[in-house]
């Protein structure tokens, strides 16, 4: 049963990658990406460290398309990268008087459209690192829910050193760093360490290179054991009392609890509690 349901799944996913046919060309569906999914987790890994996974619009492009992929029993991205770069930012080719105004403005709206879409999805987004973070691949990096890197790992946003300043790769940056950070990030382009990172908010959890992989691991187990409508609804809010004073974040946060107690989940766990037994979650959003 467990196989079938796997492959069925896979086999869906497949069908809806190649109905994208903007991403039917080059070496494959998805020419500078690997995706895979299985048990309501989706990996996707960054797949050019020819171009130090350069974020080109059509990386861009991939990326997007691969995270908001419908299949209802997803409860989880992992997003990771090939190589010691997880991602070096823009592809600089790309940005010539060559391409045109026009079509530096595709790549950053491409690039806006993915941040904004990695806080909108309704499942957590969990960054696996091992490696450099560099511009706008720290601004990937800093757009995901929980960040998870190795010691070995750094981050910056260097893009003065060649003349473009890291505006973009600076929004999510100053929204999970305190200032001092952020602006001796931004202005100077030296990069941060892993354990830096940490202390200053970048990234959640560092570990030794040998244990990223459990280490996320546990992350996203801890996720996909919960309700997945829950887990979306506590995302939602999360980002949005974010943007409230304190009086109206509580004012809407004890509506959002009220809701979800009244969730058909929100009373099993509540159920579950009392009874001294493991959760039989719905996932339905009633």
């Amino acid at each position: 049963m467990y196989c079938t349901r796997t492959l069925i799944r896979k086999f869906t996913l497949e069908r809806l990658k190649c109905s994208n046919r903007s991403l039917s060309h080059g070496t494959g569906v998805w020419p500078h990406l690997q995706v895979a999914e299985e048990n309501g987790v989706r990996h996707i890994t960054l797949a050019d460290p020819k171009t130090r996974n350069a974020l080109s619009l059509q990386m861009l492009e991939e990326l997007q398309a691969a995270v908001t992929l419908k299949d209802p029993s997803l409860q989880c991205i992992i997003l990771g990268a090939q190589g010691k770069v997880f991602s070096a930012g823009h592809n600089l080719k790309e940005l010539t008087l060559k391409e045109g105004r026009s079509y530096h403005e595709k790549v950053f709206d491409a690039c806006t459209n993915l941040m904004l879409t990695l806080q909108n999805i309704p499942v957590p987004v969990v960054a696996k690192v091992n490696g450099v973070a560099a511009a706008a691949g720290c601004q990937l990096v800093a757009s995901c829910d929980i960040v998870i890197a190795t010691q070995g790992s750094s981050f910056s946003t260097p893009g003065g050193n060649v003349g473009i300043f890291c505006s973009t790769p600076g929004i999510p940056l100053v929204r999970c760093v305190p200032r001092k950070v952020s602006a001796h990030m931004l202005l100077t382009g030296l990069p941060i360490t892993a354990e830096e990172a940490l202390r200053a908010g970048l990234v959640s959890k560092v570990v030794p290179e040998n244990e990223l992989e459990a280490e996320t691991q546990k992350a996203v187990d801890a996720i996909t054991q919960k309700s997945t409508p829950v887990i979306a609804l506590g995302k939602k809010f999360m980002y949005k009392q974010m943007e409230m004073g304190i009086k109206e974040a509580y004012r809407e946060g004890g509506c959002v609890m009220v809701n979800n107690i009244n969730m058909n989940d929100g009373q099993e766990g509540i159920s579950s509690f009392i009874e001294k037994r493991k959760p039989n979650w719905s996932h339905s959003d009633e």
